[in-house]
């Protein structure tokens, strides 16, 4: 029952408190460049979700079955980077054959996907933190989700304001960034949820 507690922490610690995005603030360059529509925002939530998730189990296998035993832990950074890489070279193949529009939508942000700093941070944090396995994989899911709950809110109120009347020297970027903000405020009220 205790394990079972501990994974519902991670799960609602990863997606609100110790959201990627918003209290981290890694995976700033999609959040900010693919949020534009919400169907854009989640199609690129859907890709960073399979990666983090994959990419957490198997950083985790490699760390603690090839690199911790051969004393190597100081390559840690470079493999996952190369994992994470070749994880993203499997999904846009995918998305480029069952969704080409999405493709296209994604454009360059989708191998951003191999840079994007949140993947690689939820690699490193599951080996910081000792976690094992499941909770892993657990934290992988649940900060994809976090990234994903994210950028989709922003897409949102992203397109929404494209109808509001708002002064020419805010409208773009300046609006986004001070809306990025004023969410960011809001995820922070969810800092004393878990202890």
């Amino acid at each position: 029952m205790e394990y079972i507690s501990s994974l519902f922490l991670i799960l609602l610690s990863s997606i609100l408190v110790n959201n990627f995005i918003m209290s981290r603030f890694l995976g700033i360059c999609p959040f900010l460049g693919v949020s534009k529509q919400v169907s854009t925002a989640v199609g690129m939530g859907a890709a960073v979700t399979f990666v983090m998730a994959m990419a957490s189990v198997i950083t985790y296998l490699a760390y603690y079955f090839i690199l911790e035993p051969l004393n190597m832990e100081y390559m840690q950074t470079l493999a996952f980077i190369l994992i994470i890489a070749a994880l993203v070279q499997f999904i846009e193949m995918v998305i480029q054959k069952m969704s080409p529009s999405l493709y296209q939508a994604l454009g360059v942000y989708l191998p951003l996907i191999t840079t994007n700093c949140a993947v690689l941070g939820v690699a490193i944090l599951n080996i910081e933190e000792k976690y094992d396995l499941l909770q892993t994989l657990v934290n992988g899911v649940s900060g994809a989700l976090g990234f994903t709950l994210a950028i989709v809110l922003f897409a949102g109120i992203r397109e929404r304001l494209e109808l509001a009347d708002i002064p020419e020297p805010l409208k773009g970027f300046p609006l986004a960034m001070i809306t990025a903000g004023l969410m960011s405020v809001a995820f922070l009220g969810f800092q004393g949820l878990i202890k």
